[in-house]
This record gives C-alpha cells, sequence and structure tokens, in this order.
C-alpha cells in the first residue's frame, strides 16, 4: 500500500498563498506599469552598451591608424595633427574593412544559391555604417594638435576618457565640412549617455 500522506502539523506556519490580483483591479495596473517600465530600462541599457561598444571599436580603428609619434618609434616624423583629407582616408577604411570578408562569402557561394547568414550580416552592417558615414560620423577632432597629443595617450577601454578629447562629425556628402560635436559621456556602468539635444552648430569648412 502506497504511504499516507504526513498530516500537517498542528502550530506550524501556514503555507503562504500567492496572491492573484483581478486583472482589472488597481493593484495588478501598478504591476503591470513597474514591469513595462523595468523592461524598457533593461532594453535601454543594452542599447546604449552596444551603442557604447561600437563607438570603441570605431575610436580603437581610428587610434590603431595614427602616424607613429617619434616617442615610440625614434625614425618617425613628428606629426602634429590630420589633416581632415586624412580623416576621410581612416573612415573610409572603416566602412571598408570587412571587404574582404564579403568577398570570401560571395566566392563561395555557389551559383543559385542564398547568401549565407554572414554575408547578410556583413552586408547589413556595410550599409549601416555608409549611412552614418555620410550624414555624419562623430569622431575625435585629430585635427586638433591637443585632442591628437591625447588621443594617443588613450587606451580606448572606455568613454570615461572621451571628455577630454574634441569631436567633431565628418560626411562623406559634405568631405570638406568638419561640424563641431559633443563628446559622448560614459554612464555609471561605463555606458553612453544621451546627452540634451542642442541646435545644431554652424558648419566649418576647412581647407583640404
Amino acid at each position: 500500500m502506497p504511504p499516507k500522506p504526513k498530516a500537517p502539523q498542528k502550530g506550524g506556519k501556514p503555507t503562504k498563498k500567492e496572491k492573484v490580483f483581478h486583472p482589472d483591479s488597481r493593484k495588478a495596473g501598478q504591476l503591470a506599469r513597474k514591469a513595462l517600465r523595468k523592461g524598457k530600462l533593461g532594453n535601454l541599457r543594452t542599447k546604449r552598451s552596444h551603442k557604447a561598444t561600437s563607438m570603441l571599436e570605431l575610436y580603437q580603428f581610428f587610434h590603431a591608424a595614427l602616424p607613429p609619434a617619434p616617442e615610440t618609434d625614434p625614425g618617425a616624423e613628428p606629426v602634429e595633427a590630420l589633416t581632415l583629407p586624412e580623416l576621410h582616408i581612416i573612415a573610409q577604411a572603416w566602412v571598408a574593412r570587412n571587404d574582404g570578408a564579403l568577398a570570401e562569402e560571395q566566392a563561395a557561394r555557389r551559383k543559385g544559391r542564398p547568401k549565407s547568414g554572414k554575408e547578410l550580416r556583413i552586408e547589413e552592417l556595410r550599409l549601416r555604417e555608409q549611412e552614418v558615414y555620410r550624414t555624419g560620423m562623430e569622431i575625435p577632432d585629430l585635427t586638433d594638435p591637443s585632442t591628437l597629443e591625447r588621443f594617443r595617450k588613450w587606451d580606448v577601454s572606455s568613454l570615461g576618457y572621451a571628455h577630454l578629447l574634441r569631436f567633431a562629425r565628418i560626411s562623406s556628402a559634405l568631405p570638406d565640412v568638419l561640424v563641431p560635436s559633443r563628446a559622448p559621456t560614459a554612464g555609471p556602468e561605463g555606458e553612453e549617455e544621451e546627452g540634451d539635444d542642442d541646435e545644431a552648430p554652424d558648419l566649418m569648412e576647412v581647407e583640404p
């Protein structure tokens, strides 16, 4: 015979039942709004973290593309600042950095076969970054000597250092124009925080 279930002990603490609220009750509405706000905050943090990572990758690319400094390469000529055309050369290399991998995926695909997931992702990334470059890519203003000097000292591991630099926006649509922009700021966890939108700054033409 199967064992009989044990009777609950007298004097023990009663089992706490989970409280269920009516869907139309005020308490249920409060809990729903709280859960929605928590979900929105989580999504916002994820988006900000992804954006901060993307910006750091861009700055790391520019940092790696800098001409060598005499302090690290005794034979290098000193460079006080980059020119605007040189910034565009680095920006164009950034947008095209995955072209080799894209060509490999295209060559490996048999005629009539659909594109691989990797090929689609690379194409989507390239189109997105091309559009960013066309409408305005925000980078440290390396045409400014003091910004270039500070940028060389940055390990580009977090955005906490970025406020020490002057930033500018360059565009493939307006290659002779440099637009001063706001430096990104780091949040509590090194995330990029959105600042208040100011009026668009005046364009500043730079001699090539």
